[in-house]
């Protein structure tokens, strides 16, 4: 049975991609891409070609570089050479059909793209995401003392999304502490002997009590947050970053900020159920499908769409490094959530009106109610083309 009116709605939306970063300009050797299509390292004898998400670039992205199908990944990187990185780049991040890129620009390869540069080359716009990690580690940086942590903490974060084109925060407290903390805000003297230790010993930000403290600025500074949940690099401690961790502090924050969770594989029924029962959880699947390639998106956006109110699906693509995962994870999600609803449909158990109306909401339209972003691709791109 060929493609139905979902899918043909689908490949017409212009997505709204949440949470994504930026790709390299610099052309790449092949120890170069490979170390960017992994979330773990690079081992001898085990090439990450070699894997579904190298499978899925060669299949569905060589053809975008003019080669065959399922091309050997020594003619993609060869090809991917020839053409130039700012060619590869624009020629994926086109195809992927975003219209708005909202970027965290904490976290960027070397040579990376600045917002602007995506939205340029895929026609469309981009608004940042403040990682809140990075404004916690540039204070700690700059010079502060412990019992002056907490108010310089506040200040740089609060400047820092007033910069125009800033929609959201994020928080990565996933990777550096987990999730299994306690809700409660710390006091101002917990905070500063926790500053103390931190800023004695130096490094990222991964102490408990001042992880708290940065997720309860998170909510005071009145943004939609975005948490890091689930699959990631070797980092992360799974067990430590189930969503349902953070149920007491979602009590807590009722009727605060949105709070956006990212990924959430292998935790997607964890995030569902959050969504389900807290006004203010919103979730996606970004990496993952590119990970997992179109192939097997649908099964993933069945199991996180299994109770998760419509309104609270969002697309991302968590592109990072290469362009063609804005391209894969796009094409994972176009291809996946349409063949869901259009079964649905053909078994009579969802109506076409309403699974145009789900398509058209998980592509951008809940983006754009919760980011207060405008209904059209048509406002301005962010104002520095050197911010990343």
């Amino acid at each position: 049975m060929g493609p139905g009116p979902v899918h043909e709605a689908l490949a017409a939306v212009r997505l709204v991609d949440h949470h994504c970063h930026s790709v390299t300009t610099g052309d790449l050797d092949r120890a170069g891409f490979e170390s960017l299509i992994t979330e773990g390292a690079v081992w001898p004898g085990v090439s990450p070609f070699d894997s579904p998400v190298g499978v899925a670039v060669r299949r569905h992205c060589a053809p975008l570089l003019g080669l065959p199908r399922h091309a050997p990944a020594e003619e993609y990187l060869a090809r991917r050479a020839e053409l130039g990185a700012r060619e590869v780049n624009r020629r994926f991040l086109a195809a992927s059909g975003t219209g708005v890129f909202c970027v965290d620009t904490g976290f960027a390869p070397d040579r990376g793209t600045a917002p602007r540069e995506l939205a340029e080359a895929a026609g469309g716009t981009a608004y940042e995401v403040v990682r809140l990690e990075a404004v916690a580690e540039s204070v700690a940086a700059g010079g502060v003392e412990p019992d002056e942590y907490a108010e310089t903490f506040r200040a740089a974060a609060l400047e820092a999304v007033r910069r125009p084109g800033v929609v959201a925060v994020k928080s990565v407290a996933a990777y550096r502490t987990g999730f299994d903390l306690d809700p409660a805000r710390p006091s101002g003297a917990d905070v500063t002997e926790a500053a103390r230790r931190w800023l004695a010993d130096g490094g990222r930000l991964a102490d408990p009590v001042l992880a708290r403290q940065l997720l309860w600025t998170a909510v005071d500074l009145g943004l939609p947050l975005q948490l890091h949940t689930g699959f990631g690099d070797a980092d992360i401690r799974l067990h430590r970053v189930d969503p349902t961790h953070l149920t007491d502090w979602l009590h807590l924050i009722a009727g605060t900020v949105p709070v956006l969770l990212l990924h959430c594989w292998p935790y997607l029924r964890q995030a569902a159920y959050l969504s389900a029962v807290f006004e203010q959880v919103h979730l996606d699947v970004g990496l993952t499908l590119h990970y997992v390639g179109p192939g097997r998106a649908g099964a993933v956006l069945a199991e996180a769409t299994e109770i998760t109110p419509f309104r609270k699906l969002l697309y991302s693509s968590d592109a990072y490094g290469v362009a063609e995962f804005y391209h894969l994870g796009a094409l994972a999600f176009r291809q996946g959530l349409a063949g869901l609803l259009q079964e649905r449909v053909d078994a009579d158990e969802l109506s076409l009106p309403d699974a145009l109306r789900i398509a058209a909401w998980t592509g951008g339209d809940n983006a754009r109610r919760l980011y207060g972003l405008p209904p059209t691709d048509t406002d301005p791109p962010l104002p520095s083309p050197d911010r990343d």
